[in-house]
Order: structure tokens, then C-alpha cells, then sequence
């Protein structure tokens, strides 16, 4: 689909971005913003400026983790599945200083009204308390209202959370909506997030999670996001991924310059079903299924765990469930 743009990041908290060229010596012109450097730099200690700093230091870090951009040169080739795996599934953040304590980072929109990165450290204290209020009143850049049959829910575009409503209690952010299709935001996001949430709700743990849409020049429809996790306390153990989600509809030809679309039957393929012989993981406590590389296996018992070889309609013909996690 051709290399990217540059983009201008643009930094949340204004009264500290002196602070935070100072510490990380980052050099930003009006065209683009480097990445950051895997060792974090600060003023001398013991200095009045340093000790000024502190308290201060973690949210440089915060600001730095969200805004970096990101090692994917290219958008990678659609190839008929919903997503991706990027750099063997393993995040661009770098791992020096992760943070430890909840935050929610969202870009100012770009002077064609686009959304940018958006990172948040997931935790318990950040999610949601009620129910999702009304985010109709957005309209993010490329959005359409157009329906058609072949689409689940009738409606071509979602209003997509980079970040999750379930995971972050964010609702009309325009900062955190894009026009995405029902397969990105169903097939491509969702099981993502759910993983997350899932994570999160079990451990207690935090998981950094970074969503970055991109733009094909100025076009107005996202070609997908890349979205990274990973999850702090444990090192990645529970939740470590970096996949590129694809914003295509099965059926629907797009246009990505302003969101017009067509149907043209045959034009998208979504994933095939598993072949018979698949192999799962059982769990014959919960009587759920999983990908022998979930990371929820890790967490069953010998006694309960069990392995098969066959079709995903034998499994769920024996009455078990999909993990939410992996979505086998």
C-alpha cells in the first residue's frame, strides 16, 4: 500500500515538553518526531532542575512511550485474514522505565481532523464503572452512514475507541474515535481488547496499549491500526502483542481518500475456518477452548487441561465455549 507519511505528534502536556526534550534529547521539527532512545537521560543529580523533576519523571515517560513513532515503516499486504502479526508479535515499546501507575495518553487531531496515537497503562482504576454513554455526535474523518446487507449490523463504519470503551471508560473522545469498519472493529480490535480486559479483570496487573491509526497521505479512512500490548508486572508473560488490524470489509470496495464504498462481491476474503485436525486446549473446569499458544492456558491445571485434534464445530459440538482471550 506504499510507505507512510510523516506526522507530527503532537505532545498532551504543553508546560512540560522543555522538560521532556531535555530528558530524552529529542530533536522535533513541524514535519515529524523521533523515536525515542532506549535509555532515558535526565539532568544532573542533585541539581535544583533535577529535583524539580521529580515526580515529574514518570510522566515524561508516559508522554514518550505515547508519542514516539513507531518502528512500521510500510503497511503490511492484506492477505485475507482480519490482522497481522508486526515484528514477531513483539511491542516497538522500549523497555526502559515502564510505568507502574494507570494513564490515558490521546493525540490532538491532525490538521485534516485525524485521529493519532493513543496509549493508555491499562488498570483496574481506569476501566469502566457504568455503562457506555452516547458517541453518536462524532463524526470522525471519512465518516459515512451506509448500510448494507452482507454487513453484520447492517452498518459498513463503526465509530472505533482506539482505545476501548471497556478498557479505558472513554466515550465521545474525538481524540480516541475513527471511522473503521464492522470487520476491523468486531474481527480485528475486539478480540484484542477483550484479552486485555480479561488480563486485567484476573490479575489486577497493568498492560501498556498503544493504538496508532494510519494514513495513506491524506487520506481521510485509516488503511488499519497497529495495536501493541503488553503486560507490565509479569514482563509480557500474560499479554504480549503487535499486530497490524486491516480497515476492509469483506465484499465492500473502499475508498480511503473519503470513506465512499461499493459492493463488489469477492473483493475482501475474511479468514478461513480451521481446517479438521486443528488442535485446542481444553479446559474441562470451564469447559472453554483455547489456542495452545493463549496465555490463559498457562493458567489451567494439569487435572483440568486437555488436549484435542479435530474441528472447531466438534469442540463446541462437546459443549465448550471459545476463549475470550484468543478467539480459536
Amino acid at each position: 500500500m506504499g510507505k507512510l507519511h510523516e506526522k507530527v505528534i503532537n505532545v498532551k502536556y504543553r508546560k512540560y515538553v522543555f522538560l521532556l526534550l531535555c530528558i530524552l534529547a529529542i530533536e522535533c521539527s513541524a514535519a515529524a518526531c523521533g523515536k525515542v532512545s532506549d535509555t532515558i537521560t535526565g539532568p544532573a543529580a542533585g541539581t535544583e532542575e533535577a529535583q524539580k523533576s521529580q515526580g515529574q519523571q514518570e510522566l515524561s515517560v508516559y508522554e514518550v512511550v505515547a508519542s514516539y513513532e513507531s518502528e512500521l515503516k510500510e503497511i503490511p499486504a492484506y492477505t485475507g485474514g482480519a490482522y497481522v502479526e508486526v515484528n514477531d508479535n513483539i511491542p516497538f515499546f522500549t523497555k526502559a522505565n515502564l510505568p507502574e501507575e494507570s494513564f490515558e495518553y490521546y493525540s490532538e487531531l491532525d490538521e485534516l481532523g485525524r485521529c493519532s496515537v493513543a496509549c493508555a497503562n491499562i488498570g483496574q482504576d481506569i476501566m469502566p464503572t457504568e455503562e457506555r454513554g452516547k458517541i453518536g455526535q462524532v463524526k470522525p474523518s471519512g465518516w459515512h452512514t451506509v448500510k448494507y446487507d452482507t454487513v453484520d449490523g447492517k452498518y459498513l463504519y463503526n465509530r472505533c475507541h482506539l482505545i476501548g470503551y471497556q478498557l479505558s471508560a472513554e466515550n465521545a473522545n474525538e481524540k480516541n474515535l475513527i471511522t473503521g469498519t464492522r470487520y476491523l472493529n468486531v474481527e480485528g480490535m475486539l478480540p484484542f481488547e477483550n484479552r486485555v480486559a480479561d488480563y486485567v479483570n484476573e490479575t489486577g496487573n497493568h498492560v501498556l496499549y498503544r493504538v496508532e491509526p494510519f494514513f495513506e497521505g491524506d487520506n481521510l479512512l485509516a488503511s488499519g491500526v497497529l495495536m501493541e500490548g503488553w503486560s507490565v508486572e509479569d514482563d509480557g508473560a500474560g499479554v504480549c502483542f503487535n499486530v497490524f488490524v486491516f480497515n476492509v470489509q469483506p465484499d465492500i470496495a473502499i475508498d480511503y481518500a473519503n470513506g465512499d464504498s461499493h459492493f463488489e462481491e469477492g473483493v475482501t476474503v475474511a479468514n478461513e475456518p480451521a481446517p479438521a485436525g486443528t488442535s485446542y486446549i481444553l479446559n474441562t473446569n470451564t469447559h472453554k477452548f483455547h489456542d495452545p499458544a493463549c496465555g490463559s492456558v498457562k493458567q489451567i491445571s494439569e487435572a483440568n487441561k486437555r488436549e484435542y485434534s479435530g474441528s472447531r464445530e466438534e469442540v463446541i459440538g462437546m459443549g465448550y465455549e471459545p476463549c475470550q482471550n484468543c478467539h480459536p
